[in-house]
């Protein structure tokens, strides 16, 4: 988990419930609109790609790369998860 993490979760949570966004849309919001990081829009959607194998956020459309925030994302954000007990789908 990193700063980019953060933002990216942040930003989901702040649009409200169930709200479904490709990663370009995120990162255009949050580099040119709300001005909370300045990184390029590969590392926000490479970023977004991990999250789900965290159980951060949901891909809920293949084709599109589509994602929203799920419950484990609202707890880690509200700091009912320990960060440094978030791990990947693969790890032990």
């Amino acid at each position: 988990m990193n700063e980019v993490d953060d933002a990216i979760l942040e930003f989901f949570a702040e649009q409200g419930d169930d709200v479904v966004l490709p990663p370009t849309v995120v990162w255009y919001n949050l580099k040119e609109v709300e001005y909370a990081l300045d990184k390029s829009r590969e590392t926000v959607a490479r970023r977004m790609r991990q999250l789900p194998k965290r159980g951060l956020l949901e891909k809920v459309d293949e084709d599109r790369a589509y994602y929203r925030l799920t419950e484990k994302g609202r707890s880690y954000l509200a700091g009912d998860i320990d960060p440094d007990k978030i791990k990947l789908e693969n790890d032990e």
